[in-house]
């Protein structure tokens, strides 16, 4: 049995990021100890040299990545040492082998094998006549053949075509073989899609791709996602290939070396092993890994979209009157409290067919002076631009501010489990409504109720690697919460759940015990939590704020670690924590180099200040109100050379779509962007981002609308 060692991969690491092993390997016990990576990049700066979210989540994913690939490396040497064909130049070349594909090269002719045409071949006794033959020395070629023949081997032909087959499966399996036809792929790989006969009208919506080709290291991610998904569809063909005779000239000047019969029936072997065997197994294998590359891209630009969404301006704690627009079925309107609480709700019937906008208007204005209502959130979907012309039509008793708030996702979270928890006794409309009031208040709080595939940010989010794309989800939803922080008082426990070493169970007992005991008056009294440990205690305490708390330093983001650091500060100057929290010219007479100890480094207590300076601070940025173009109400309004308002809704790596106040967002190409070449449309826009852009293309009968922001003024 061989040991299992656990290898130490920070070097290697390090060397893929180009970081310093140091930061790697501080890295590596932390998230070893059971830290977070907001927690590490946030609180643990000394140990990581001040890696970000970005850096440590890499570290996270390498890490994981060699620790598989040792597994695999230690079942592939245990498997070639029960076969007895291990010996110490071997052993060595696998434990030195740090790349997926060569690792796999060594192990192929090692590997178990299904019948094949080789092993039938080798049952019929014919692999002393493929040694003759690979060597190319021997002449009477067919004298020798002839040898070989039986029952199972009737002919001369029969006992070549064997040898062959046996000679093929070894080219296959030779690494230099498989390098060639990989290095190949890798300079010359074409993808090509057609429609598959008789789908054409079928296959309508992937029109780009019925005759399509393309070198693979060209095609983004959205055009091979695209493909593959008419693929899985059964309404395109994809294939990828190099240049096939080019490939089989180096194989062939690899194995061929006699100008003889042997010579003659090599070629022949290199072209059917090239044909059947090498070119489709490193076709699979590059169609996984362009796959796998197309994949990461999207999901990088999902998440940076749902990052900007759920980091969107919040309005704060107001008295939100919120409206989920219709023309049948009516407006459902419900008024919220400052904490987001279902004070009333109604419908009203502004529009066709019923026309009651005069009793619409009297409920509206009665519902804003009875509630003491701020601002007025109203759903951007159906209805949503004749709700706010009527809306913002109305004289109230005060000034109250009119938001169009996304309805994405928006009817995922009213059918929900969690909905019918919140609001048991109404109407999936009117959770509806609610969500959008909320949403008003503070998206972050509102949006991590739901799915985050269901947000409408993604391209392809069905076409990609399930798993990797939650996992990188979940990681970016987890690092804006953490980011923002939470009032532990008032946040839900889905909203603690992403708080960094909370989780479900420990926010629902923060939820029981503050409903159980009351508000929380400090962090202290977290650790009374049933289930709340050291640790978990250390991952979240510096995420949570306590407003109104007697310690000033619990409504900050400074952790409880570092209270006696600051504690000490006070002392030093003879005044309170309060005094010194409240007095910037206090603050200035500090010297941090004072305070620096072994646990406690320059990059905290710089950290600390910061804090100390705005505390509690949220980081999102103002909401600001918004207003489309008045004129424009659906595709047949439009025309081209218009220059618009609108609201950035999503980005991809091909450009971004904007909502300008119709059904069909328009779309800005990433050509269209800037006057200056844009490599990432994420660097030149953002989610909810308002921008001016003009009209350049209308096809009414696709509905789709071309937009360009390129000599716009904003």
């Amino acid at each position: 049995m061989m040991e299992h060692t656990v290898t130490d991969f920070s070097e290697r690491i390090a060397t893929s990021l180009g970081l310093a092993p140091r930061q790697v390997a501080g890295t590596v016990r932390l998230l070893d100890g059971g830290a977070t990576i907001p927690f590490i990049s946030r609180y643990r700066k000394e140990a990581t040299q001040g890696l970000d979210e970005v850096q440590i989540g890499r570290i996270q994913e390498l890490q994981a990545r060699f620790c598989e690939m040792e597994k695999r490396k230690h079942t592939i040497l245990a498997a070639i040492e029960g076969q007895g064909k291990l010996d110490a130049a071997l052993r060595q070349r696998i434990e030195d082998c740090w790349d997926g594909a060569e690792l796999e090269d060594i192990y192929l002719p090692f590997k178990p094998k299904r019948k094949t045409r080789a092993e039938a071949a080798r049952q019929k006794g014919l692999e002393p006549l493929a040694d003759f033959i690979m060597k190319q020395r021997g002449d009477d070629l067919r004298s020798r053949a002839g040898k070989f023949l039986n029952a199972d081997v009737p002919d001369v032909e029969d006992a070549l075509k064997g040898a062959r087959d046996i000679i093929a499966e070894r080219v296959n399996e030779d690494e230099r073989a498989r390098h060639v036809v990989r290095q190949c792929f890798a300079r010359q790989a074409v993808i090509t899609a057609k429609v598959c006969k008789g789908k054409e009208e079928e296959a309508a919506k992937y029109r780009d791709y019925h005759d399509f080709c393309e070198p693979l290291k060209r095609c983004s991610s959205h055009r091979l996602l695209a493909i593959r998904r008419g693929e899985s569809e059964g309404l395109l063909r994809v294939s990828i290939a190099p240049d096939e005779e080019d490939c089989l000239r180096r194989l062939t000047r690899l194995f061929v070396h006699a100008p003889n019969e042997c010579g003659k029936q090599m070629e022949e072997a290199v072209a059917d092993a090239c044909k059947r065997l090498l070119k489709p197994s490193i076709e699979t294998e590059f169609a996984a890994l362009s796959k796998e590359k197309a994949d990461e891209e999207a999901i990088r630009v999902f998440a940076g979209n749902l990052r900007q969404l759920l980091l969107a301006p919040p309005l704060g704690q107001k008295r939100i009157l919120a409206i989920d627009p219709g023309f049948r079925t009516g407006c459902k309107v419900v008024c919220l409290d400052e904490q987001g609480n279902l004070l009333h709700n109604e419908t009203i019937y502004p529009h066709p067919p019923r026309n009651e906008a005069a009793a619409a208007a009297r409920k509206i204005t009665k519902l804003v002076e009875m509630y003491g209502i701020q601002a007025i959130a109203i759903g951007n979907g159906t209805a949503g631009r004749e709700t706010e012309a009527f809306i913002t039509s109305l004289r109230y008793d005060r000034k109250v501010q009119v938001f169009a708030v996304s309805e994405n996702g928006a009817s995922i979270y009213s059918a929900s489990p969690l909905a019918r928890e919140e609001f048991p006794d109404y109407d999936v409309t009117v959770r509806g409504a609610v969500s959008i009031g909320r949403r008003l208040m503070d998206p972050l709080a509102e949006l991590v109720k739901i799915d985050p595939k269901s947000i409408g940010v993604g391209q392809y989010q069905h076409d990609v690697d399930q798993g990797k794309l939650k996992k990188a989800l979940d990681q970016t939803v987890e690092s804006c919460v953490n980011a923002v922080g939470v009032n532990v008082n008032t946040a839900s426990k889905h909203l603690l759940a992403y708080i960094s070493g909370l989780g479900p169970q420990l926010a629902q007992n923060i939820v029981d015990y503050r409903a159980a005991n009351g508000l929380f008056t400090s962090r202290k009294q977290l650790m009374d939590v049933p289930r709340m440990g050291a640790k978990a205690f250390e991952q979240c305490a510096g995420f949570l704020r306590i407003p109104g708390a007697d310690n000033p330093l619990d409504r900050t983001a400074v952790h409880p670690e570092s209270y006696p650091v600051v504690e000490r500060m006070a002392r030093d100057l003879n005044c309170s924590v309060n005094d010194l929290v409240s007095d910037k010219a206090l603050r200035g007479k500090i010297d941090l180099n004072r305070y620096v100890t072994e646990a406690v480094g320059l990059p905290t207590l710089a950290d600390i200040m910061e804090e100390l300076d705005k505390p509690g601070r949220d980081p999102r940025p103002p909401i600001k109100v918004f207003e489309f173009d008045r004129r424009v109400k659906s595709i047949g309004d439009l025309q081209e050379g218009m220059v618009l308002p609108g609201i950035v809704t999503n980005i991809t790596n091909f450009g971004c779509f904007v909502d300008i106040g119709i059904k069909e967002n328009g779309l800005v190409h990433v050509s269209q962007l800037s006057g200056k070449f844009v490599a990432d449309p994420s660097a030149v826009v953002s989610i909810h981002q308002q921008v001016m852009v003009k009209v350049i293309g209308i096809d009414l009968a696709r509905k789709r609308v071309q937009l360009s922001m390129k000599g716009v003024e904003p």
